[in-house]
């Protein structure tokens, strides 16, 4: 292997590792600083918007990587734990979903943002129910399936957080090279040029 390729892999590496870094800083930055707080855990927080704008910028695997690393920062400074898989559906993977957004798109420009970001937060609901129906049951009102609660209550601060995060981040994409996808084509034409 040449001296310069060893060199392109190594900043490859690097770059990822600072953009997830950064994004993740960002994004446990912005869960702290809360719109609104739920009685019993959850809130509408800005938190995700660091983690989708990386996504679509860079790729599901960036923008996984901030979630995970997000949500990994939440569980050690103030996560509420009740059960290790609690823990993990709640935090890390709830987090880390939410990076596979572009997988879930559908078209170009804000139609891609919205449906990506439908997609990641369908994916994260379904961990925050998964938790709910399994570890926070008792909370159900007598008579209510724990099914229904869970979808019910967790819906209250995902759906509003969607609703903004789609708004913010399809705005930022419209207004940045990210979002045209030159940014993407430039880090390809490198890739293909240091081969």
């Amino acid at each position: 292997m040449s001296q310069g390729k060893r060199s392109s892999a190594g900043s490859g590496t690097t770059v990822f590792l600072a953009e997830v870094g950064v994004a993740a800083a960002l994004s446990f930055i912005l869960s702290r600083l809360k719109l609104w707080q739920m009685p019993q855990g959850g809130s509408v927080s800005l938190e995700v918007l660091p983690i989708l704008y990386l996504a679509f910028a860079r790729g599901a695997r960036q923008g996984t990587a901030a979630g995970l690393v997000t949500g990994i920062l939440k569980l050690v400074f103030g996560g509420y734990v009740v059960h290790p898989i609690q823990a993990v559906l709640d935090y890390p993977l709830g987090s880390a979903v939410v990076g596979l957004a572009p997988i879930f798109a559908v078209g170009r420009g804000t139609l891609r943002v919205i449906t990506g970001t439908l997609g990641g937060f369908l994916l994260q609901l379904g961990c925050y129910v998964a938790s709910g129906v399994v570890f926070f049951a008792e909370y159900a009102p007598e008579g209510v399936s724990p099914w229904i609660h869970s979808i019910t209550y967790n819906a209250w601060f995902v759906v509003p957080e969607l609703i903004i995060s789609a708004v913010v981040v399809a705005y930022l994409m419209s207004r940045t090279a990210a979002g045209s996808g030159v940014a993407h084509r430039r880090s390809s034409a490198k890739s293909r040029k240091g081969r």
